[in-house]
């Protein structure tokens, strides 16, 4: 029955009160709360972020993912006028682009964002994204000539939770002080903690390695289906360094900086040990972690697979009371909250 139990998705919803929502990062970054669970001794500290390192197993190596938040919210209008708003969801490859769009499109519709930069709509898919082509003028663009101009006219792509516009703070905030690959349109909000001293600071006392995966919409996605299992999982680009495969290609245990640099080595060491690729595994109490030993995150969306992987760490009930001891204290959840340590 308890099996059963964690394959219902309704297991997997609690409520959270408003206020615990939060929509502006801590600051300083590393001033985020910190609950440390400890499965061994199944024992909870309450901490701060900057005491971190004083909790992670001495015989451990980090992993990091180092994927960059472009800015993929913009804002155009049809050749009619209307208005049009676009979220870049992933780059299927050179030329073809997933997105979603708020305002009705059909195929050949085109997009005009300034006298410039234009999209087209290529294929519109059952799940409601689109497959468009960018332009400059007549000129198919690749995805990477894209990216300087987004940075110039679009917006950070905000969690739909944080019922704000974005500013300019959210330009580095929504960022991990170790971004370098240029893709996501989420941030791995674990990795938001960090502040530039301490992560050098770590480093230098940890093996550790980077990943990148670049985190797509559908990670706040929740999950519809009446048992997760039968859940669509998102897939997502991923690359590991040589550095990060030499690692997870020994036993030494790993700290996985985020649920992103989890499902990254997970579904390397679950797949065939394959470098890079698309990576859609879903982690759950049904399907454990294999080779990530204790995990780093932030406390994440009810019938989110985020929740579901937690749980595939420490199972459905104790899933269940961290989160209920988090509300009791007061953290902040989403993305611009605080975070919880499993060893």
């Amino acid at each position: 029955m308890a099996q059963d139990k964690e394959l219902l998705t309704q297991s997997y919803d609690f409520t959270l009160p408003s206020e615990l929502i939060a929509t502006h990062p801590a600051s300083p970054r590393d001033s985020a709360k910190l609950l440390v669970y400890n499965t061994q001794t199944d024992t909870i500290t309450h901490t701060v972020f900057s005491e971190l390192e004083n909790y992670i197993p001495k015989e451990c190596a980090l992993i990091f993912n180092d994927t960059k938040v472009i800015k993929a919210r913009l804002f155009g209008s049809k050749p009619s006028g209307g208005k049009i708003e676009l979220l870049i969801n992933r780059a299927l490859n050179a030329h073809d682009v997933n997105v979603y769009i708020r305002g009705k499109v059909k195929i050949d519709t085109q997009i005009i964002f300034n006298d410039n930069f234009k999209v087209t709509v290529k294929k519109l898919n059952e799940d409601g994204s689109r497959i468009v082509h960018f332009y400059n003028k007549k000129r198919l663009l690749r995805f990477e000539d894209i990216l300087p101009v987004i940075d110039k006219i679009g917006h950070v792509p905000l969690p739909p939770y944080i019922q704000r516009e974005d500013n300019k703070e959210d330009e580095s905030e929504y960022q991990s002080v170790f971004a370098k690959e240029e893709g996501a349109v989420a941030a791995p909000t674990a990795s938001l903690h960090f502040t530039d001293e301490q992560h050098k600071r770590i480093c230098e006392n940890f093996d550790h390695a980077y990943v990148t995966l670049h985190v797509g919409s559908g990670t706040f996605k929740p999950v519809d289906a009446e048992i997760i299992t039968e859940h669509p999982m998102h897939a997502e680009y991923y690359d590991i360094s040589d550095k990060a495969k030499n690692i997870l290609d020994t036993t030494i245990p790993i700290l996985s900086i985020g649920t992103t640099s989890t499902r990254t080595v997970e579904f390397y060491d679950k797949h065939g040990k394959i470098q890079r690729g698309e990576a859609n595994l879903f982690l759950h109490p049904q399907n454990k972690p294999s080779r990530v030993n204790h995990l780093l995150t932030n406390f994440h969306l009810p019938k989110s697979t985020l929740l579901m992987l937690v749980a595939s760490f420490v199972g459905l009930e104790k899933t269940q009371e961290l989160y209920a001891e988090a509300i009791k204290e007061k953290y902040r959840f989403y993305s611009y909250g605080d975070a919880m340590l499993i060893i």
